[in-house]
Parts: C-alpha cells; sequence; structure tokens
C-alpha cells in the first residue's frame, strides 16, 4: 500500500511539474481552485493516469510489440501521448482535469512527464521500501 501511495506522489508531482514546463499541458482543478482542491486534482489525475497507464496501456504495448522492435522504441513516445490524451478525455468527463492544446503539446507533454516520472520515482523509492535496485 506505502508503494502505491508513494507512486501515486510520485505521478502527480510530475504532472506539476509538466504543467509548469509544457505551456500546453494544463489542470484544470474542480470547485474554487483553492490549494487543496488542486493538490487533490493532481492526485486524482494521477490516479487516473496511473490506471490507465496499468491497464490500456499494457495492452497497447503487447499488441504495438512488433512496432516497438520495428522503430527501436520511439513508438513508445506516441503509445505515452495517446495514454496522456485518454486521461485527458476521461478526467474531462468529471468536469476536471488535464487540459491538452494539442498534438505536440501532448507529445512533448508525454516526453517530459515521463522523465520526470522516472526521476522522482528513483527519489522517493526509498520511501516506499522498495529494496530492489534497477
Amino acid at each position: 500500500m506505502r508503494r502505491f501511495l508513494v507512486s501515486l506522489v510520485a505521478n502527480a508531482i510530475a504532472l506539476w511539474l509538466t504543467t509548469l514546463i509544457v505551456a500546453g499541458v494544463k489542470i484544470d482543478p474542480f470547485g474554487e481552485g483553492g490549494t487543496g482542491e488542486i493538490i487533490l486534482t493532481y492526485l486524482i489525475v494521477a490516479l487516473v493516469f496511473g490506471l490507465v497507464n496499468g491497464i490500456i496501456g499494457s495492452i497497447i504495448r503487447v499488441v504495438a510489440f512488433p512496432l516497438y522492435i520495428l522503430t527501436l522504441g520511439i513508438i513508445s513516445l506516441f503509445v505515452n501521448a495517446l495514454l496522456l490524451w485518454l486521461v485527458s478525455v476521461v478526467t474531462g468527463w468529471f468536469g476536471f482535469g488535464l487540459i491538452l492544446e494539442g498534438f505536440w503539446w501532448t507529445v512533448l507533454g508525454a516526453l517530459v512527464l515521463a522523465i520526470l516520472s522516472a526521476i522522482i520515482g528513483a527519489i522517493l523509492r526509498p520511501l516506499a521500501g522498495d529494496s530492489r535496485r534497477r
């Protein structure tokens, strides 16, 4: 459970930093947009991203495996952009969440989010009690 929570917080922080770095990726908070509501929005979007990435992303990666080999992994950037767009659609159903302003902003946001998630995840991994070395 602790590993899940640390992963959720790491993804939320990476998402927050991505919205600061990439101009075309924004968060529309629910409610008045106070600090608590903004933090909760980031956590909800990170949760939805984790679910989409874990369920749909795994299926897409298995089906697109030949394309990964053919393109030497470059297709993963577009798969991550597709998953980020899907998170935008799903959170948009609730009237708040991730806002993406175009295809290339989505691709850039997916790249920045992947890099930041890896860095922040590596920093926070000891908090999760994960003793594995990767």
